[in-house]
């Protein structure tokens, strides 16, 4: 039976080598030796010293890009996801006047970016305003008044929305992971397709609030949610 011997390298340039020796049994035969290099965005090549080895290669460079790419920082794979905090200094002031186009799939004329803006007990200017795509983590909201608002895809993992006031907003498909929304209010609220891993959901309420089945499966297993909100909700 033959032997298999593998190693990993690692280069500046973020290219990563992965190099595969076969060893024969019988002494006549000389080893085969594969060799792949990948970086983290999934660039691939090979050089192989035997063309009859074309299912090995694929497997072994198969598992390399898979590497490549799950081995990236998750610094990195954050920081493509979200964009640098806006040098704007007025950003924070774009809550009050929001956004005008593609509301429904989160499209904008202008980004929003209301991270670590504070806006406590806000009760008139955010009321009917549209913040499709909105960037809100990290931004506090407790007690404020936004009602009928539109937050098509905003992205509010860890924003604080204390008592915050919902009522009548759509919400689809908003990211609230770790988010604080105790005491907020749902009521007559579109929240298909929103998302709310370990939210704090305490005491808020749920009134008529306009879900999908499946989504509300998902939200029914915070166990933040108080009783009576789980009543409103119908869960089981």
């Amino acid at each position: 039976m033959a032997s298999l011997s593998a190693s990993f390298s690692a280069s500046s340039n973020n290219t990563t080598r992965f190099s595969v020796q076969i060893n024969p049994t019988r002494s006549s035969s000389s080893p085969v030796r594969l060799i792949c290099s990948a970086s983290a965005h999934n660039q691939v090549s090979t050089n192989e010293s035997s063309c009859c080895l074309k299912g090995l290669k694929t497997f072994t460079c198969g598992v390399l890009a898979v590497w490549a790419v799950t081995a990236a920082s998750p610094v990195i794979a954050a920081n493509q996801r979200l964009p640098p905090l806006s040098t704007d200094p007025d950003r924070c002031e774009r809550a009050f006047t929001g956004n005008t186009i593609g509301q429904a799939n989160g499209v904008y004329d202008k980004p929003i970016d209301l991270r670590f803006c504070d806006y406590t007990n806000e009760k008139t200017k955010m009321k009917g305003k549209s913040l499709a795509a909105a960037l809100m983590s990290g931004a506090k909201f407790d007690g404020a008044d936004m009602s009928e608002v539109v937050m098509s895809k905003a992205f509010a993992a860890g924003a604080s929305f204390k008592g915050t006031n919902f009522t009548n907003a759509v919400l689809d498909r908003v990211n609230f992971e770790k988010a604080d929304l105790q005491g907020a209010i749902f009521k007559n609220t579109v929240l298909s397709g929103s998302t709310f891993d370990n939210a704090n959901l305490k005491d808020a309420v749920f009134e008529d609030t306009i879900i999908g089945y499946i989504d509300l499966q998902k939200l029914c297993n915070n166990t933040t949610i108080s009783p009576d909100g789980r009543a409103e909700l119908g869960c089981r």
